[in-house]
């Protein structure tokens, strides 16, 4: 089957990082390649400070493994990247095997859309080790942005309550892809669309769903607002969002006026204003009766001017008259700190042998074993989740569960509450083995994950930390796993 989304190209197979392509090379020579191991991608930290963040770019990342493969000219770039001495760092054989690599891993991940909290696997990749390693880079590239973005985008609609929020980013996002991937994770994020018309024609945006009005430059090309207003007017009367702050606010929604009744003569209707600087508090509230005086209550107040989720929801509580909201710049946020880590390894013909990094920094001490997170829920509402391994399973259904804190047990399951796994398969021997969801189901999804998470645990400021525990066999494995590991080391004897 032919997986493809990504409109702009399909083989990806030097979006890595050279030591994945190194170690692949070790793995080859050892003769390890075929040897399995469990690789998961999670993160440690919710992005600006949140509570959550939402599960984004598993379709872009289905459509890299489905298209994976090295081209003649990939491996020729290969062959002439030199060592220290000037040769090359890859051999011609080991380059020569690349030729017919497939990614014949199997993939399980959480559904795009889906609530994921810090450290629980939210993409697991088990399969021969060499072919699960060097996918690591653009697991990392394809799912954290968009991860980062959909959750910037739930928390900028929750700001804006039931005001509808259209994404404007594509001039600030990061290259044409980059634009892609914010104005998709906006959308499943809950943005109702979209300025980027190349991005909502290959996603399927619907066209109602693309928005624009004008820049001050079509104004300022004219001998007066007015008359770029009445340009626009004649040439597009079914599309009439004027933009009304190049020259004054309140002068600009005189204009929109009049040019609005000269529309309804011609049997067409103002659709609205925009407000671009300035108080956007006060200027919706005047621009509002202004626009209601004059007959055109059905008009819209559009607001843009770098908005973030913390400036809207000042304006909605000092009650601004704005109907819909264009945010771009703060669209844009750092990824999410996802890493790819290797907790299993297996050989041919052997068991599952777990695996642990360890650090001087406790958060980064990763957890061992073939990873699945068990999420409880009820009345409605998300109660915790439990991250076990698939090869041990639960010491005792209703046992003790240890948090991440060390410091905390609680009792699983609580009355009332229905378990659900929440890693899918994907992949299976490479062959895509899910029903593909639409971008609207995957949006549909996330609207309902978010209206599961407590109020609590979404705000913006000092969220209540959701409770995700490690399941009790899991736990005391990965405690015997550090102190042995530490034991056997030099690591209590570090110079300090």
């Amino acid at each position: 089957m032919s997986y493809k989304l990504l409109p702009y190209r399909y083989n990806l197979a030097l979006l890595t990082d050279l030591y994945e392509l190194t170690m692949a090379q070790v793995y080859w020579s050892e003769g390890m390649a075929d040897w399995e191991g469990a690789f998961h991608y999670f993160y440690r930290t919710a992005p600006r400070g949140g509570g959550y963040s939402i599960a984004c770019g598993l379709e872009l990342l289905v459509d890299y493994f489905s298209n994976l493969g090295f081209e003649p000219d990939d491996l020729d770039y290969l062959a002439g990247i030199p060592g220290a001495d000037g040769k090359p760092i890859f051999s011609a054989a080991f380059l020569r095997s690349l030729e017919t690599l497939k990614f014949d891993c199997d993939v399980d991940a959480v559904p795009e859309g889906s609530l994921i909290f810090p450290n629980e696997p939210i993409v697991r990749v088990t399969g021969p080790l060499l072919a699960a390693q060097i996918v690591e880079t653009a697991v990392l590239n394809l799912c954290n942005y968009a991860s980062a973005t959909a959750t910037q985008a739930s928390r900028i609609c929750w700001a804006a309550g039931d005001g509808p929020v259209y994404d404007f980013s594509p001039r600030r996002a990061p290259g044409v892809d980059g634009a892609f991937t914010t104005t998709r994770s906006a959308y499943i994020g809950g943005f109702r669309g979209t300025s980027n018309v190349w991005a909502a024609r290959h996603l399927g945006i619907p066209g109602e769903d693309v928005k624009g009005t004008m820049a001050h430059s079509l104004i300022m090309s004219f001998d007066s607002e007015i008359a770029a207003f009445a340009a626009y007017a004649r040439n597009l009367p079914n599309n009439c969002v004027f933009l009304v702050d190049t020259y004054g606010t309140i002068a600009g929604v005189r204009h929109a006026i009049e040019i609005g009744r000269q529309l309804r003569t011609d049997g067409h209707e103002l659709l609205g204003i925009r407000l671009d600087s300035g108080d956007l508090a006060k200027l919706s509230w005047r621009a509002r009766t202004m626009l209601d005086d004059a007959g055109f209550e059905r008009a819209a107040i559009f607001a843009s001017n770098d908005l973030n989720e913390f400036i809207i929801r000042s304006l909605r509580m000092q009650g601004a008259a704005v109907t819909l909201w264009g945010v771009g710049t703060n669209l844009i946020v750092p990824p999410l700190d996802g890493v790819y880590k290797l907790s299993a390894i297996r050989r041919p013909g052997g068991r599952w042998d777990p695996k642990i990094k360890l650090s001087d920094q406790p958060a980064k001490i990763s957890i061992p074993g073939i990873l699945q997170v068990r999420r409880y829920r009820g009345e409605n509402k998300n109660v915790a989740d439990v991250i076990f391994d698939e090869a041990t399973g639960f010491a005792a259904e209703g046992g003790m569960i240890s948090l991440h804190d060390e410091t905390k047990h609680m009792k699983l399951p609580p009355a009332g509450t229905v378990p659900t796994d929440l890693l899918v398969p994907i992949i299976r021997r490479g062959a895509v083995v899910y029903e593909r969801p639409t971008l609207g189901q995957i949006r549909d999804h996330c609207r309902t994950e978010l209206s599961y998470l407590p109020d609590a645990t979404r705000r913006f400021e000092n969220p209540d930390e959701y409770r995700v525990g490690v399941e009790e066999t899991l736990y005391r494995l990965r405690q015997t796993m550090i102190v042995d590991s530490r034991a056997g080391s030099d690591w209590g004897y570090q110079e300090i």
